[in-house]
């Protein structure tokens, strides 16, 4: 996809490593002019000047996207700097560990929800305004295969999940007839930070139990996810609206 997204810009939130660092880079290498935004400073300093290096246009945003006021300044930095909004991927989430319902804490359940859900919220609303303004423009969510299917021990997390892809159909219906398409993407296990604290490092037995679960046999990369993230961007996603897309390797397949 060299050059398919030349004069265009791309937000990625979430994007100091894993799969938004991944997306970032996929953009870049798209021709699009990127803004990565996280809430690590360091992180997304460092995350985007390895996009600079490479010789692409990349700018990083420090930002806490649980916080309304951030997610603003996040996406008026992005238009002020490149003077437009041309396609964004809602990528910042966190996981769970694996607990009951009943133990799983109040204070556990909010904190999963206004990252993973509410922060997907903040951000469309802000990138909605911009792409609005110009008529048009892409959205991404990132969902799960766990917004698609339950988990023991994730109930949280999995509603999280599910609701990103409400949000994602129900937007894409609104928004559809102003230009704007909206997607969401839904992972399954890949390799990245968030896959080795669910498997602990990396522990023989889990990732032998997870593997046996996908038909391909293996754990995704964080640049398989990139491509399809990529791709619902492009005109060649022309008719995609409302669509939440497994990359899972056949995990939802069986």
């Amino acid at each position: 996809m060299t050059g398919i997204l030349e004069g265009k810009v791309a937000l990625v939130t979430g994007a100091g490593g894993g799969i938004g660092l991944a997306a970032a880079k996929a953009f870049a290498e798209a021709g699009a002019s990127v803004v990565l935004a996280d809430r690590d400073e360091q992180l997304i300093s460092k995350s985007s000047e390895r996009i600079r290096s490479a010789g692409h246009t990349a700018t990083g945003v420090t930002c806490d996207v649980t916080d309304k006021a951030q997610v603003t300044r996040m996406i008026e930095q992005a238009v002020i700097t490149y003077g437009r909004l041309d396609a964004a991927f809602n990528n910042a989430g966190i996981n769970s560990d694996g607990t009951s319902l009943l133990d799983t804490s109040d204070d556990e359940f909010d904190r999963i929800i206004n990252v993973n859900l509410r922060g997907v919220w903040y951000c469309m609303k802000a990138e909605l305004r911009h792409m609005i303004a110009q008529g048009s423009g892409a959205i991404v969510n990132c969902s799960s295969i766990g917004g698609m299917v339950g988990s023991k021990g994730r109930s949280a997390y999995s509603a999280s999940k599910h609701g990103v892809i409400g949000l994602t159909r129900s937007a894409a219906l609104e928004y559809a007839a102003q230009g704007i398409r909206i997607n969401a993407v839904c992972p399954g296990m890949v390799n990245t930070p968030m896959a080795v604290a669910v498997t602990k490092n990396y522990d023989p037995h889990i990732v032998k139990a997870m593997v046996a679960r996908a038909p391909i046999g293996r754990f995704g990369e964080a640049e398989e996810i990139a491509a399809a993230v990529v791709w619902l961007c492009t005109p060649a996603a022309s008719f995609m609206i409302g669509h939440a897309m497994a990359v899972d390797g056949g995990f939802l397949a069986q």
